[in-house]
C-alpha cells in the first residue's frame, strides 16, 4: 500500500468526501460549500469534528473538479460498474468517495495513481464496514488503467 506523503491532503480529500456529499443530499453549491469548509470545519480540534490543517485548495479544486467533470466521472465510473448498474444506485457517500477520485485520476496526474486509489479506499473504510472499500478499490483501479493507461501498464 502507497500512503500519501501529505497528511494536508489525505485530510483535503476526505472533507472533499464530505462536502460532495453535503452538495448531493442537501442541494448545496460550490462556493457556499467551500466557503463553509474553510469558515468552520478546517483548523482547531479534531475532537470536535473539525478537519484539522487541510490543504484547502486541493480540498476547492477536488470540489470544483468533481462538478466542472461531473458528466465525464460519472461514464468513466460506470464503465467500470457491474453490468446494468448505474452511479445513482449506490450510496451518496460511495458516490462521493468515486467522484473525488476519479477526478484525481482524470485530472491530477501531480498525484501518482496508486496514492489516489489507496486514499479513497482509506476513506471508504472510515465509512463502510462491509465490501465497499473492495468495491471502491475495483472501480477506481478500473478508472485508473483507462485514464493513465501508459503508468499503470506492467
Amino acid at each position: 500500500m502507497q500512503r500519501a506523503d501529505n497528511p494536508r491532503r489525505a485530510a483535503a480529500r476526505l472533507a472533499a468526501v464530505q462536502a460532495l456529499y453535503q452538495m448531493e443530499t442537501a442541494g448545496a453549491g460550490v462556493e457556499s460549500v467551500i466557503l463553509e469548509f474553510n469558515a468552520h470545519r478546517f483548523g482547531g480540534d479534531p475532537d470536535s469534528g473539525v478537519l484539522h490543517d487541510a490543504d484547502t485548495e486541493f480540498f476547492a479544486d477536488i470540489i470544483r473538479g468533481v462538478i466542472e467533470l461531473q458528466r465525464r466521472i460519472d461514464t468513466v465510473i460506470e464503465r467500470h460498474l457491474a453490468d446494468k448498474w448505474r452511479l445513482g444506485r449506490l450510496d451518496a457517500t460511495a458516490r462521493a468517495i468515486l467522484r473525488a477520485g476519479a477526478y484525481e485520476l482524470i485530472r491530477r496526474e501531480d498525484v501518482p495513481f496508486r496514492v489516489v486509489i489507496d486514499e479513497y479506499v482509506e476513506i471508504a473504510n472510515s465509512f463502510f464496514d462491509g465490501e465497499e472499500p473492495k468495491f471502491v478499490n475495483a472501480v477506481l483501479d478500473g478508472v485508473a488503467r483507462e485514464t493513465r493507461r501508459e503508468k499503470t501498464a506492467g
